[in-house]
């Protein structure tokens, strides 16, 4: 399916029925597509087409989705971008990515921009309003989403319209949405989480979504309670955020059916203890950008095991394999690999890593897991050094480059330190060249004039020496171990 007709088809099927809230609107199918097509005039007025890039740099709003599916309307990719990037972060990805347009209210992009009120503010009489979809081929590119590589480079992943449709029916199926299902967002929508999980699948099932602003533990249970939603997507960070509450802190939350949880491994402890808390199911999952968001799933309905992160969703296989790409035994670790119509196309105008990542079919997570006896995947280690803070992932590399700039650098190491709440942060070892003071405090202000405010090391140690393996490089290891 390509995903330009959904609006369209709600409409047609049931146009008062209730589709997206958010911002304080709410609007019914026929709302939806008339704002769609709205935005679609408007896109289209500066130059939007087929086969062009439409990047998208805005909080969670209604106008995000709305912009989304006009520019698919158009035959258009949409590349989100989270709006938290530095100037030179968010340019960079609208230059790799080809983008003729910037939907943002920011102020400061040297590209091409459009305003985020301006997808509202076509003239009804002079739209044609019946003019339907453009017929999309359902192999066209639909979503680039960054996500950087063990280099820090942030790489565009390439997910068609088919990668989508597959996607959210396994979450449909895995899930069991149906129209009775309303999901309340409240991760980022510039995640591929957040469109697929929040938004595109309960939207496919004929169901609803809001959008929730800005999250905090009080704030959304209240919205909770007045949403009254039927499930939500969430990180480890938010969940051990809502279980510290004070006691006494009762909410309603019975129009819950689950809560799901990915991004980062989360401890079989906080499970227990949100769900003794809350009385609500989690239900913990495991997948990659590359592969259009989720893999596995704990059951919604079924045996769920924490400390795992449950079994494939229908219509994927995954396997552990060792260095050679033989299939390990159950109970013996190796690296995760995923196969299915999930799996992206590859890494945009990247043909190298486009092949290291995807081998005879079967997409190489880079994660370190093993089967148990019964078929769910247990996450053990992550090959690459990938810190996730929050949900949010962060690459020592593009950290570690910062510091380089440094004159008075020598090396630098930067390694994750266990959180609490954030599952991790990232912690700077950095040594001065000979005869050099190091002012922590000013490579802490370098970090924070180059990287978003999530990736600057939550500590930064001047050191004499870092230490080395055995053919030379630096043992994060051990680092990690201080």
């Amino acid at each position: 399916m390509h995903w330009s007709v959904l609006p369209d088809i709600r409409a047609g099927e049931n146009p008062a029925a209730p589709c997206l809230a958010g911002n304080g609107t709410e609007l019914t199918n026929e709302d939806f597509l008339l704002r769609v097509r709205r935005a679609c005039a408007a896109l289209r007025d500066r130059g939007v087409g087929a086969g062009d890039v439409v990047a998208l740099m805005m909080p969670n709003r209604i106008e995000f989705v709305v912009a989304m599916f006009a520019a698919w309307r158009l035959g258009a990719t949409v590349t989100p971008i989270n709006p938290e990037l530095t100037v030179g972060e968010a340019e960079y990805q609208a230059s790799d990515s080809g983008t003729a347009l910037v939907v943002t209210d920011s102020t400061e992009l040297s590209c091409p921009v459009m305003e985020i009120a301006a997808l509202d503010a076509t003239d009804m009489a002079t739209m044609d309003v019946e003019s339907p979809a453009v017929p999309g081929d359902d192999g066209s590119l639909a979503l680039l989403v960054y996500t950087s590589g063990t280099t820090g480079k942030p790489k565009g992943v390439m997910l068609d319209h088919a990668n989508l449709t597959a996607m959210c029916e396994m979450a449909l199926d895995g899930l069991h949405l149906d129209e009775n299902d309303h999901s309340l967002l409240i991760l980022p929508l510039f995640h591929v989480n957040g469109i697929v999980v929040s938004i595109l699948s309960p939207l496919l099932a004929r169901a609803r979504a809001t959008i929730a602003g800005g999250f905090s533990p009080q704030t959304f249970l209240d919205t909770v309670q007045r949403v009254r939603p039927t499930y939500f997507s969430a990180v480890p960070a938010i969940y051990a955020m809502l279980s510290a509450l004070p006691s006494g802190t009762d909410p309603d939350l019975a129009s819950l059916r689950f809560a799901i949880c990915g991004a980062a491994p989360m401890p079989a402890e906080l499970i227990d203890r949100f769900e003794l808390r809350f009385g609500v199911p989690v239900v913990e999952g495991y997948g990659l950008s590359e592969g259009t968001c989720a893999s596995t799933i704990n059951p919604v309905d079924g045996i769920r095991k924490p400390g795992t992160v449950g079994l494939p969703l229908p219509g994927q296989r995954v396997a552990v394999v060792d260095s050679s790409g033989a299939a390990l035994p159950d109970g013996q670790a190796g690296e995760v690999v995923i196969s299915g119509p999930n799996v992206m196309r590859g890494y945009l105008n990247r043909p190298e890593a486009t092949a290291e990542t995807i081998v005879d079919g079967w997409l190489h997570s880079g994660d370190v897991g093993y089967l148990d006896e019964d078929g769910y995947l247990v996450l053990v280690d992550r090959i690459k050094d990938m810190i996730i803070r929050g949900g949010e992932n962060i690459y020592p590399k593009e950290i570690e480059s910062v510091l380089y700039t440094h004159e008075g650098v020598l090396e630098a190491a930067v390694v994750g330190r266990t959180h609490d709440v954030l599952g991790e942060v990232p912690v700077a070892f950095v040594v001065p060249r000979p005869e050099t003071d190091l002012d922590e405090g000013e490579l802490d202000e370098l970090c924070r004039a180059s990287l978003s405010r999530y990736k600057v090391p939550e500590e930064t140690v001047v050191t004499e020496s870092l230490p080395k393996n055995p053919v030379g490089k630096i043992d994060k290891p051990a680092l990690r171990s201080r």
